[in-house]
C-alpha cells in the first residue's frame, strides 16, 4: 500500500490555539482526542499484536548480550553447519557462528537503520513539504519539479550508486536511504499543508502579525502530524527491506557484523539452500515478520488517526 494512496485524508479539525482563557479546555480536548485514537488503535487487534512484537524485538535486541551466551562474530570450525539443537537453538553457519545470536544482533541493525533513516527522511520532508505547500509559487514549483525528477529514477539504483561512492557501512546506508526517501512524504505533506493553510485559525494568526515560521510550526505542522506519522511508520518497513537488499548484494553492512540480509547472502548457494535450510529460514522469517508487523502498525495508526473515524466516533 503506497503511503500517498492510503493517506489522502483531510486534516483533523484544529484546536482553537491562542484563545485566551481556553487553555484548560484545549488541553482536555487534546488528551481526549489522544485517548480516542488509542482506543481505536486497540480495537485493531492485529496492529496491537504487531506493536507488541516490534517492542519485544527491540527489547530482545537491546538485551542480546545477556540472552545469548555466544558472540555473533565468534567463529569455530569445529561446530560449523550444526543443525538446530539445545546448544544452538537455530544452528550454526559455515564458520561456526551461532545463528540465534546473529539474529538478535541483526535486529539491532535493522531497527537502527529503519528508525534513523526515516528520521532523516522526516526532517527533510518537513522542511521541503511545509515550505512548498505554505509558500506556493516559485518555491512550490522548484521543490515539486525536483521531487518529480528524483521519483522518475529507481530509488535502489541511486542508493546503490551512493553506497558505492561512500562505501559500505551502516552509517552510509542510513544516510543514503534517508536522503533519497523524502519524495513521497514531501508530496504527502505538501497536500496536507495546502489544505490546512486556508483554515480560519491560520488566516487569523497571520492577520494578527504572526511570522510565517511561527504559523507553520505552531498551527500548520501539528495538524498535518497524523498522515506524516503513518507514512513514517510505513517508511521504517521500507528501510528495513532496503537495508536487507543492500546487505544481500554486498553493499550493506560490512561482515562479520551480523545483518539479516548478509545472512541470506551467505546461504545463497544451492548447497546451503538444500542441505542447510536453517541458515536462511530464520533471517528470512525475521525480515518478513518485522516488515509485516510494521505495516500492520501503520494500518492501525491510519484507522486510529483518520479524522473521518474521529467524526464517526464523536458524531
Amino acid at each position: 500500500m503506497h503511503p500517498e494512496q492510503a493517506l489522502r485524508t483531510d486534516a483533523p479539525s484544529p484546536p482553537a490555539a491562542g484563545i485566551p482563557g481556553h487553555g484548560l479546555t484545549l488541553d482536555r480536548a487534546s488528551i481526549s482526542g489522544r485517548m480516542r485514537a488509542w482506543r481505536r488503535f486497540r480495537r485493531h487487534r492485529i496492529a496491537l499484536a504487531s506493536l507488541g512484537f516490534i517492542l519485544a524485538m527491540a527489547v530482545v535486541a537491546i538485551l542480546a548480550p545477556w540472552i545469548s551466551p555466544y558472540s555473533p562474530t565468534e567463529t569455530s570450525l569445529a561446530r560449523s553447519l550444526q543443525a538446530p539443537s539445545i546448544d544452538h537453538w537455530l544452528g550454526t553457519d559455515e564458520v561456526g557462528r551461532d545463528i540465534f545470536s546473529r539474529i538478535l544482533y541483526g535486529a539491532r541493525i535493522s531497527l537502527s537503520v529503519g528508525l534513523v533513516s526515516v528520521g532523516i527522511t522526516v526532517a527533510i520532508s518537513v522542511v521541503l513539504g511545509t515550505s512548498s505547500g505554505y509558500y506556493g509559487g516559485i518555491v512550490d514549483a522548484v521543490i515539486m519539479r525536483a521531487t518529480d525528477v528524483i521519483m522518475c529514477i529507481p530509488g535502489l539504483v541511486i542508493i546503490l550508486a551512493m553506497v558505492s561512492i561512500l562505501g559500505p557501512g551502516i552509517f552510509n546506508i542510513m544516510i543514503a536511504i534517508g536522503v533519497l526517501g523524502w519524495t513521497g512524504m514531501t508530496r504527502l505533506l505538501r497536500g496536507q499543508v495546502l489544505s490546512v493553510r486556508e483554515r480560519e485559525y491560520v488566516l487569523a494568526s497571520r492577520a494578527i502579525g504572526a511570522s510565517n515560521i511561527r504559523v507553520m510550526i505552531v498551527h500548520v505542522l501539528p495538524n498535518c502530524f497524523a498522515p506524516v506519522l503513518v507514512a513514517a511508520t510505513l517508511g521504517v518497513a521500507g528501510a528495513i527491506l532496503t537495508e536487507a537488499a543492500l546487505s544481500f548484494l554486498g553493499f550493506g553492512v560490512v561482515p562479520p557484523t551480523p545483518s539479516w540480509g548478509g545472512m541470506l547472502n551467505s546461504a545463497r548457494t544451492l548447497t546451503r539452500l538444500q542441505e542447510n535450510p536453517w541458515m536462511w529460514l530464520s533471517p528470512g522469517i525475521m525480515i518478513m515478520a518485522s516488515v509485516l508487523a510494521i505495516n500492520f502498525i501503520g494500518d492501525g495508526l491510519q484507522d486510529a488517526l483518520d479524522p473521518k473515524q474521529t467524526a464517526k466516533s464523536t458524531g
